[in-house]
């Protein structure tokens, strides 16, 4: 049974005593209504002729207009008809916890909170609460259903109801390529089936919106489906027999959450989707390291070396002793090594070829390679490419864990490369099912892998995983994920990452959290300048990326050679930390640039990245997040005035220059373009 919300504050009980419920003979006429600490947000919900009903406003303009609310379900009535508003309670909260790691230390959780309870008439017994919780930077809701006998959810009927006339960032949802798609920018009745988090603008320069959810446990991810014009419908994955989610007779669901901002940064700058995710549960994580890695993984993709076994084979004894060294004289923490282990050969994208997490090809001596890599103050990343086989994997991920444990191995990135809606697993006769990658299914499995994992102290990197809910806050082992389309595009795909993808993935895919973008590219051109696939940034931008996009673990992802051809600025990246004490988003929209500040974590300098999409653009970057009074040295990697992504992106500009909090840098960004600075605390 789903564990029951904790009360949260000794304010919340005293206030919801004195509150007590409303009069059921009112409560079909009386709407209730919560507001965010600081007034400008209000969440009102009311029974409509027996249907549920909610809408959001901001300084007492409309942002979603009345959306309803309730269940559909494969046996019973459904909860969306014949439901009163018989009571409410309200109460507030206002802490602040703290991060092992993260994009910053401590979080505010600071909320207003209003649960309403809706009846059956004449059963009480049957229904469900509604828990809002209202922040100064948008809402979340979430349901708490009771009945008499466990559901078979077929569809939630929650809606979100915005103007037909805003506009909107987005990917397509139920696809074969997961969320691995290049952004568009349209209007919102343009949408068709799209992915959260979902970004729009409301007309006429309105409020910015962010529709995602927080907290997915137990439960199939959502996507939104437009109907009529502005009306997006939550549709919940279905599992291989038609069924969204099993739920107990009791169940809660996820967060349901609309961040609202004037600006656009002011979605970046939110901390709703952690603050509605439980506390840690795995106690001390002390053993959870952010850090930056290397690896054999970028020449497989420019077809330099194979993950399969032969005479390019890239996970070889030579080549990662060659890593491990590289890595070791560098300041890196660890080397990932792709292809290590037997079932690479063949077809394995279709499970021709069945993965062995223990196995090793000859070439690579699993055992004297981990002890090297200790040896010279680094570890090797270990990495569990599953190919969609969901059963495979968890039959054997107990004693992978265990094996990597023994060597030293503590963070795994794992893979679930397959068509969406093509995971499989297997029914003890051997009967095949097959799962989205958002399915109930899915998103269990993925709990079941980061339990599996804190038993022997490892963190886990999951690429085409479920997307990120904040679950991190909970299992801080999960460490990062990828969930977009990744810098392995700019080698192979047609079209490649456009200029507009990461400015436009800052105010959509991060905000669910960290990605492994695998960002630093120094060759952008690996396939000739007129190739269909290559990089389009400048190299300023590329550092850039160590700051513009948050993971707590950073991959250098391109050769040691082209690093070492380029000293100056790989020392950028030598520098840079993962681990940061606060984070600001100072300026940006999507598609257009993002200009990010962090504070080093246990540390006092800065640093500040820029990424640019298409056309040129001036900043003038205030340092006010600087320490007053202090004295620091920029350190500066600027795009040089001539550089372009297209036909001059490895001009560079490297300067110093001494600066105080009141002082302002001037520079531009060209297409592609970005800036890169570390501040160093002098005094």
């Amino acid at each position: 049974m789903p564990r029951r919300p904790l009360i949260l504050s000794i304010a919340f009980m005293l206030l919801a005593a004195a509150v007590g419920t409303t009069s059921n003979a009112h409560a079909q006429d009386a709407p209730a209504r919560i507001t965010s600490p600081d007034g400008r947000i209000a969440f009102t919900v009311w029974s409509e002729q027996g249907a549920p009903r909610y809408a959001v406003a901001l300084d007492n303009e409309t942002v979603v207009r009345a959306s309803r609310l309730g269940f559909r379900f494969a046996e019973g009535a459904p909860l969306e008809t014949g439901l009163a508003l018989t009571g409410t309670q309200t109460g507030s909260h206002d802490d602040t916890w703290e991060q092992p790691w993260g994009e910053r230390r401590l979080v505010r959780d600071h909320h207003n909170e209003l649960v309403a309870s809706f009846r059956y008439a004449g059963n009480p017994e049957r229904g469900f609460d509604l828990r809002i919780r209202v922040f100064d930077s948008g809402v979340g809701f979430r349901y708490e259903v009771m009945g008499d006998a466990p559901h078979a959810i077929i569809d939630e009927m929650t809606r979100f109801n915005l103007p037909e006339q805003s506009t909107a960032w987005w990917v397509p949802a139920a696809g074969w390529n997961r969320y691995e798609y290049i952004y568009e920018e349209t209007s919102l009745s343009e949408v068709d089936r799209a992915h959260s988090p979902f970004t729009a603008r409301l007309p006429d320069d309105g409020p910015w919106v962010a529709i995602h959810e927080a907290a997915l446990h137990d439960y199939s991810g959502f996507y939104l489906d437009q109907q009529r014009g502005g009306i997006l419908d939550v549709k919940l994955a279905p599992g291989p027999d038609g069924i969204a989610v099993h739920a107990d007779a009791n169940f809660t669901t996820p967060w349901r959450t609309i961040q609202i901002a004037d600006a656009a940064v002011g979605l970046i700058n939110s901390d709703i989707i952690l603050n509605l995710n439980e506390p840690n549960v795995l106690g001390d994580v002390s053993w959870v390291e952010p850090g930056k890695y290397v690896g054999i993984w970028w020449g497989m993709h420019i077809n330099t070396q194979t993950w399969g076994s032969g005479p390019n084979h890239g996970a070889t004894n030579e080549n990662t002793r060659e890593m491990i060294e590289f890595a070791a004289e560098n300041g890196f923490d660890g080397i990932l090594v792709e292809g290590w282990n037997l079932g690479w050969d063949g077809d394995w994208f279709n499970r021709q070829e069945t993965f062995s997490f223990t196995e090793a090809y000859p070439d690579f001596d699993i055992e004297a390679l981990s002890a090297y890599a200790r040896e010279r103050g680094v570890r090797l990343v270990g990495h569990h490419e599953t190919s969609g086989d969901l059963t495979n994997y968890e039959n054997q991920m107990e004693a992978g864990f265990a094996l990597y444990e023994r060597l030293g191995i503590s963070q795994v990135k794992t893979g679930y490369v397959a068509d969406a809606g093509d995971l499989v697993r297997y029914e003890a006769d051997g009967t095949p099912r097959y799962e989205w990658h958002y399915g109930q299914y899915a998103v269990n499995h993925h709990l079941r892998v980061l339990q599996a994992a804190a038993e022997h102290r490892i963190s886990i990197n999951a690429h085409e995983p479920v997307k990120d809910t904040g679950i991190r806050r909970t299992y801080p082992n999960w460490i990062s994920r990828e969930g977009a389309r990744g810098q392995e595009y700019n080698a192979w795909g047609v079209p490649p990452n456009p200029p507009e993808h990461v400015p436009t993935l800052a105010f959509t895919r991060l905000l669910s959290g960290p990605m492994d973008f695998t960002p630093g590219i120094f060759d952008l051109m690996p396939r000739g300048e007129d190739a269909p696939s290559r990089v389009q940034t400048t190299l300023a931008q590329q550092l850039a990326h160590y700051v513009t996009i948050y993971s707590p673990i950073q991959m250098a992802a391109d050769l040691p050679d082209n690093y070492l051809a380029r000293p100056d600025a790989f020392q950028f990246i030598r520098d840079v930390p993962t681990d940061w004490e606060t984070s600001i988003a100072l300026e940006g929209e999507p598609g257009q640039h993002i200009v990010f500040a962090r504070q080093e974590r246990g540390g006092a300098d800065w640093y500040v990245g820029a990424a640019n999409g298409g056309a040129a653009r001036h900043v003038g970057l205030g340092l006010d997040f600087l320490e007053d009074g202090r004295t620091y040295t920029a350190q500066l990697y600027l795009d040089h005035p001539d550089a372009h992504w297209e036909h001059n992106p490895y001009a560079m500009m490297i300067r110093e220059m001494q600066v105080t909090s009141t002082d302002e840098i001037e520079f531009t960004l060209v297409p592609g373009g970005g800036a890169a600075i570390r501040f160093v605390a002098e005094n």
